[in-house]
């Protein structure tokens, strides 16, 4: 099979994502003033995000992107079209979980020796000792989401398009949380090795919100912004 090409010209169109323009004004003005502050220290370095499934790697890294003026990929789609399958979830049904493994490998090799983009991981990227080394060229960012709030948003969408919770029995939710949870036991010392962690929990105590589901993504990008920076 043909190795990963990355379409260099893979950027976000505003139809797929929130663009700058149609974010709150102050949203906006904070993305751009704190993309400025850190832009010429990022030296072209690409920005990982990693994180559970439904934690909004793939719509946060849109809309950071447009900020820090990079380009942005998702793994999971670069792995979608070197083997010809429409979803992971499809993937995972003809060839299995350790082939779709190996393509994302491949996928974050070839990533590592690029510049200037945003990259969403799967959720299960951590696990492998050889995506950290790849990973390791650029900065990866943690999207730490509470798993009752992962578990709503998933059971609000259907749980169809994630191959690691077509199996589980009960309502959505519920076979949502078991699962996530599950997954979380595993990965989250993975997690813990990136260069920056991005929690809704303090992202919400900093804001006064109760509720993490009123933090937006333009909030969530902002924050990764500042953790990036803090690094820097």
């Amino acid at each position: 099979m043909a190795s990963i090409n990355i379409p260099f010209t893979f950027v976000v169109s505003t139809s797929e994502s929130e663009n700058l323009q149609d974010l709150l004004d102050d949203e906006a003005l904070i993305l751009k003033n704190k993309s400025h502050e850190i832009e010429p220290y990022l030296n072209g370095r690409c920005i990982y995000l990693v994180g559970m499934m439904g934690s909004g790697k793939t719509t946060v890294g849109k809309i950071l992107s447009q900020a820090i003026d990079y380009s942005f990929c998702d793994s999971d789609t670069l792995v979608e079209q070197d083997v010809g399958v429409t979803t992971v979830a499809e993937l995972f049904q003809i060839y299995g979980e350790d082939f779709f493994r190996d393509k994302e490998t491949k996928a974050l090799e070839k990533l590592s020796g690029v510049h200037r983009y945003v990259v969403s991981t799967g959720g299960g990227a951590v696990i492998r000792d050889e995506n950290w080394t790849c990973m390791g060229k650029g900065i990866s960012v943690w999207l730490d989401v509470p798993l009752e709030e992962l578990a709503r948003r998933i059971a609000a969408v259907g749980t169809k398009t994630r191959p690691l919770l077509v199996n589980e029995q009960g309502d959505a939710y519920t076979k949502a949380f078991r699962r996530l949870s599950d997954l979380f036991e595993q990965r989250y010392k993975a997690y813990e090795n990136a260069s920056a962690r991005v929690s809704l929990e303090n992202i919400a105590a900093k804001l006064g919100y109760i509720d993490v589901s009123n933090i937006t993504p333009a909030m969530i990008a902002i924050e990764a912004i500042e953790q990036i920076g803090h690094i820097l």
